[in-house]
C-alpha cells in the first residue's frame, strides 16, 4: 500500500495506493470537516487546486440528523439498513451511506481520510464522560446524549466510505500530569486493539491508521510507539501535537517518534500546520499533513504568497492591479488582482474569502509538489535552508 520511492536525509519520498488512485508523499490533506471546504470551494475544484486528499470529520458528520421521511420523498425511496425503525431521524453518516458514501455524495474521485472523532469527542471538556468503553457526550448542536467508542467510531467510517479511517484515541490536553497521560496512553492502545477487531469484522477495504499519543513525554512517546506498531498497521499517526505546546517540544516529540516508527509505513502528523512546521516535519520524516489554516486563514485576508504573509484588506492594495502572488498559477491569481480582492474584503461580499481560499489551497499543494521534487533531487536541505527561515519569519504571525 505504501511504497518508499527515496530519501533525502530524513526527509521522505513515496506513494500511498488507495482504492481512489495513488497519492504521492509527502501530501497535505484539506480539511472538509462537514464534507464540504470552508469558504465555498468544491470537490470538483479541489481537484484542479492540486488537492490530492479530502479529509472530513467523523464527529460532525453523526451528530447531524437527517429526516427519513425527507429522504424517501426526495427519492422515491425508504432508506435501508437503519436498526431504530421507530425513529424519523437518521444520523448524517447512515444517510451519506444510502447515498453511496462520502465519494458520491461530493463528487470526489479522489482518496478521503475520515479523522475518528476522537479529537471534537475529548474537546467537549463539559459535555463529556471519558469511560472504559468510549466517550458519553452531549451533542453540540441539538443536546442530544451521544455515546462514542472504537467500535462506533469504525463504524461511522465504514458508513462514509474512507479510504483511509482513524483509530479512535484520547486526545489529551496540554499540561496533564504524567500519571493521568500515561492511564490515558494505556486506554487508546486498548481502544486501537478494539478498532482492528471491528475493522475486521467490518470487512472494509479502508486503510485502519493508529494514532501515537503521549503529550510531550518522550519515553511515553516511544513506548507507545512500539506498542502499536506491533499491530502492524498499513500506516501510524502522531497525535496530541499543535495544541499549544512550544514549537520545541513538538519537534523534539517528532524527533523521538519517527525513528520508532515503522519505515514502510507513512507518517501522518495531525493538525500541522504553517508552512515552516510542514518543511520542518518533513525534514524529520513526516510523509501526510492537515490543517485547517489555509481555508481559515483565507475567510479572514490572510494570503500565503511565495514572498510571505499578504493581508488582503490593506489600504495600500486599493489600487493594485498584479495578482496575490506574481509567482502562482491558481485561478485567483490568473484572473483577479489584488485591488479586486481587497474590494470584496471590504464590502464583505462571500466571494472575498472563497477567491481567497483557492489561492491558499493551491498554495499549500504546490509547496508540497516542491518539497517532493527538491527530494527526488536529492536537494531537500537546501531546499529547507532557503525557505525555511523565510516561512518562520512570515508565516508564524498568522
Amino acid at each position: 500500500m505504501f511504497r518508499l520511492i527515496n530519501t533525502d536525509g530524513n526527509a521522505r519520498r513515496g506513494v500511498l495506493k488507495t482504492a481512489h488512485g495513488e497519492i504521492q508523499t509527502p501530501f497535505f490533506m484539506n480539511v472538509a470537516t462537514a464534507a464540504a471546504i470552508k469558504g465555498g470551494v468544491s470537490a470538483p475544484e479541489l481537484a484542479e487546486l492540486k488537492c490530492p486528499v479530502m479529509l472530513c470529520n467523523t464527529y460532525h458528520l453523526h451528530v447531524r440528523t437527517a429526516s427519513r421521511r425527507l429522504i424517501a420523498a426526495g427519492t422515491g425511496k425508504t432508506v435501508s439498513g437503519i436498526k431504530n425503525k421507530t425513529s424519523d431521524l437518521i444520523t448524517c453518516d447512515e444517510l451519506i451511506r444510502d447515498l453511496g458514501g462520502l465519494h458520491a455524495f461530493t463528487n470526489w474521485s479522489r482518496a478521503i481520510l475520515t479523522d475518528s472523532g476522537g479529537f471534537q469527542v475529548f474537546s467537549l471538556s463539559n459535555l463529556r464522560r471519558i469511560k472504559v468503553e468510549g466517550g458519553y457526550f452531549s451533542s453540540h448542536t441539538d443536546g442530544r446524549k451521544i455515546f462514542m467508542g472504537p467500535e462506533e467510531s469504525m463504524r461511522i467510517q465504514h458508513n462514509l466510505g474512507a479510504d483511509i479511517v482513524m483509530a479512535f484515541d484520547e486526545c489529551i490536553p496540554g499540561g496533564q500530569s504524567r500519571s493521568y497521560v500515561e492511564e490515558s496512553v494505556r486506554r487508546t492502545t486498548r481502544w486501537l486493539v478494539r478498532c482492528k477487531q471491528e475493522q475486521a469484522e467490518l470487512e472494509s477495504g479502508a486503510m485502519l491508521f493508529g494514532i501515537n499519543q503521549g503529550g510531550i513525554y518522550g519515553d511515553i512517546r516511544i513506548k507507545h510507539m512500539h506498542e502499536i506498531a506491533d499491530l502492524d498497521l498499513p500506516g501510524y499517526a502522531i497525535g496530541g501535537l499543535a495544541v499549544g505546546e512550544e514549537k520545541e517540544d513538538m519537534f523534539r516529540v517528532i524527533e523521538s517518534v519517527v525513528p520508532n516508527m515503522p519505515a514502510d509505513k507513512p507518517h501522518y502528523l495531525m493538525g500541522v500546520g504553517t508552512p515552516s512546521d510542514i518543511i520542518e516535519a518533513v525534514f524529520r520524516g513526516i510523509d501526510m499533513f492537515d490543517c485547517v489554516m489555509p481555508t481559515r486563514n483565507a475567510r479572514h485576508g490572510t494570503i500565503f504568497t511565495s514572498d510571505g504573509i499578504l493581508h488582503a484588506g490593506n489600504a495600500r492594495f486599493a489600487a493594485d492591479s498584479r495578482p496575490l502572488d506574481e509567482n502562482c498559477d491558481c485561478p485567483t491569481c490568473k484572473s483577479f488582482s489584488r485591488a479586486y480582492i481587497r474590494h470584496l474584503f471590504k464590502s464583505e461580499e462571500y466571494l472575498a474569502g472563497r477567491l481567497a481560499s483557492i489561492h491558499n489551497l493551491y498554495f499549500y499543494n504546490n509547496l508540497m509538489e516542491k518539497i517532493r521534487e527538491a527530494i527526488e533531487n536529492g536537494s531537500f536541505t537546501e531546499f529547507r535552508n532557503k525557505y525555511s527561515e523565510r516561512f518562520s519569519k512570515h508565516y508564524e504571525q498568522s
